[in-house]
């Protein structure tokens, strides 16, 4: 079903964050910038499951350790970027996967990022109110 892979690199992407996945062989441990899973997302310790998700559709759950670096964003878009990263490895091992991953809408990404501010007014649109008399 899945290739023999001694480790593969996936990346993902997320308004400002990125992410770079490191999938080889192992256990299921899962390594977020050199720290343990549960220490570096204290508050999104049930998140781990939603990260799992792309091997637990196809029976990998304890079959690989996951190493993992990411930067910028907040920490929920760190989340989804891992995420797309780890289905980004997958799909390199076997393309019949994107049949699997659309059925479970795992492949839709949702693009919007936050809009700059625009000299003259005081947020990317709000402006001072206008007067007319």
């Amino acid at each position: 079903m899945i290739k023999k892979i001694d480790s593969l690199f996936g990346f993902g992407r997320k308004k400002t964050s990125l992410a770079i996945v490191n999938l080889k062989l192992g256990i299921g441990n899962i390594i977020v910038n050199n720290k343990l899973f549960d220490i570096y997302f204290t508050k999104y310790k049930n998140e781990k499951k939603y990260i799992l998700y792309p091997l637990y559709i196809l029976n990998l759950l304890n079959k690989y350790d996951i190493n993992i670096k990411v930067k910028g964003g907040g920490l929920k878009s760190q989340l989804d970027s891992i995420n797309f990263g780890i289905i980004d490895i997958l799909l390199k091992t076997n393309s019949k996967f994107k049949k699997i991953f659309s059925k479970y809408n795992l492949l839709k990404k949702d693009i919007r990022i936050k809009e700059r501010r625009k000299f003259g007014l005081k947020k990317a649109r709000k402006a001072i109110q206008y007067s007319k008399r």
